[in-house]
């Protein structure tokens, strides 16, 4: 496989450079590849599946799991220890693992490790002198390299078939589009079960030789103390996370001086987020897009190219199209679903063929069920999901505008937009709102801030407050959560 080909290079040709930094402590090329080495040997002697499931905090571990499992020809399966334990157990057998490798604190954390499934813990492996060399390279670029689980529509995960060749092209895209090199700095929040935690901030540092600081818990002061300790040049985390880090009482701009990339991705980014971390650290957001099944970075607004609003162009060797409900493709400034082709495009949906199979249209371009519109230069803008797009009396209209006006109240620290039946129109607007800290929920006032800068169809016929909006792992708000039976503490 290229890429682990690309990874070991490095490793071997600079085995004391500093690779990674995480809570506990830093970890050279060499500690890495030999640590992989002695945790391949575990893992052999555990479980003969072909694939490991890695349950770790985000650290310097992660890396040497996937390696270890490499290392073997087999496939990683990194679990979202945020699941329900229901859920991991589901993913672990669908997966086909019958061996989990991960630590104490996380079967602690989950509650027990699921019936039926091993624990291979990173306390009991011995990884004292030296091990058997592993240099071989079992797994083919067209084999499946990791197994990623995200939200089915059925309720239960569904596992994304990465290839070692739809990383490898990934890491190349990214590299070719921002030109990172062995002297960047990356700052690693995102958690690695994450499709950008995984990617961008594991597997691209590894085949580049550059530097990363891993923290296994968000808290925004501690972050801000990273960057002034260790300087990242790569930031790179959702919208959630740099307004939290808004709150931080005595940030200042020399803590992000030597940022050349602050990449906002996985949700939109408020207007409100990006004008405040500009005046109060100095950093201007370009935000990015992607999803699990494209490996997953497809677009990135670079600086030097900055457009307000817009995720960026293409990256190399991605072919985008527009297309409306017809199945034709639109021109520019016309809404319709974002599809595409590229070598970083999954192979499919583990275990579902029918799936997969409408996951790809006649032409073989993936629907990611994203829609959006290119600008006369290219630029693409993601405007909301299909599936989330509400009919207001005959007129389409997307959560994320209505959503983008209440975010811009000075109360407002957070907002979702779902759809909520009605006879005479079909379907209204519902607003949930998570307010700032000491600010007082007036849902009347927020109907009136909404008329003043939306029409009048648009305007939420309701608006909830509730003390946190649901969200994800990675703080990104899960909207099939917030229904119409979501009892907030007040309404208007």
């Amino acid at each position: 496989m290229q890429l682990l080909r690309s990874i070991r290079r490095q490793l071997l040709w600079h085995p004391r450079r500093l690779a990674a930094i995480d809570d506990q402590r830093s970890w050279r090329g060499i500690d890495l590849l030999v640590g992989s080495w002695h945790l391949a040997k575990a893992i052999e002697s555990t479980s003969s599946r072909d694939a490991v499931a890695v349950m770790l905090p985000t650290s310097g571990l992660f890396p040497m799991a996937v390696l270890a499992g490499w290392t073997l020809g087999r496939k990683v399966v990194p679990i979202n220890y945020l699941l329900s334990k229901a859920d991991i157990g589901y993913v672990l057998k669908d997966a086909g693992c019958d061996t989990v490798v991960t630590v104490q604190p996380m079967i602690d954390f989950i509650g027990g490790m699921p019936d039926g499934v091993r624990a291979l813990r990173m306390e009991d492996v011995r990884f004292t002198g030296l091990p058997l060399p592993r240099l071989a390279n079992p797994i083919a670029d067209e084999d499946v390299a990791i197994l990623l689980y995200t939200s089915g529509t059925s309720g239960k995960p569904k596992g994304v078939m990465l290839t070692g060749a739809n990383l490898a092209a990934n890491v190349r895209q990214v590299c070719e589009w921002v030109d990172f090199t062995t002297k960047d700095v990356m700052l690693g929040v995102l958690p690695q079960f994450h499709s950008f935690g995984l990617t961008v901030l594991t597997l691209l540092p590894l085949a580049v030789g550059c530097r990363v600081v891993y923290t296994a818990k968000f808290l925004p002061k501690r972050i801000v103390e990273l960057s002034r300790r260790h300087r990242p040049t790569a930031v790179i985390a959702i919208p959630s996370m740099y307004n939290a880090l808004l709150m931080v009482k005595d940030g200042k701009p020399a803590d992000f001086e030597a940022v050349r990339f602050a990449v906002s991705g996985g949700e939109p980014l408020p207007k409100s987020v990006f004008d405040g971390f500009q005046t109060k650290f100095g950093v201007r957001l370009n935000e990015g897009y992607g999803l699990t099944e494209t490996s997953p970075v497809t677009n990135w607004c670079r600086p030097h190219e900055f457009r307000p609003r817009t995720v960026g162009k293409p990256l190399p060797e991605i072919d985008q199209r527009i297309i409306g409900p017809d199945g034709s493709e639109l021109g520019p400034n016309q809404d319709g679903e974002v599809r595409m082709k590229g070598p970083n495009i999954m192979r499919g949906y583990h275990n579902l063929p029918e799936e997969t199979a409408k996951t790809f249209d006649e032409k073989g371009y993936f629907r990611t069920g994203d829609m959006g519109r290119f600008d006369d230069d290219g630029f693409l803008y993601i405007t909301g999901r299909i599936k989330e797009m509400l009919i207001i009396g005959g007129e389409n209209v997307f959560p994320r505008e209505i959503e983008e006006v209440l975010n811009r109240h000075p109360s407002v620290k957070d907002s979702a937009v779902v759809g909520m039946s009605d006879e005479s129109r079909g379907e209204v607007a519902l607003a949930f709102v998570e307010l700032h800290e000491g600010e007082q929920f007036d849902g009347s006032a927020l109907r009136a801030f909404c008329r003043e800068h939306l029409a009048q169809f648009k305007v939420p016929r309701e608006i909830r407050w509730l003390e946190t909006l649901p969200r994800n792992g990675t703080g990104k708000i899960v909207r099939r959560q917030l229904s119409v039976n979501v009892a907030g503490k007040e309404s208007a």
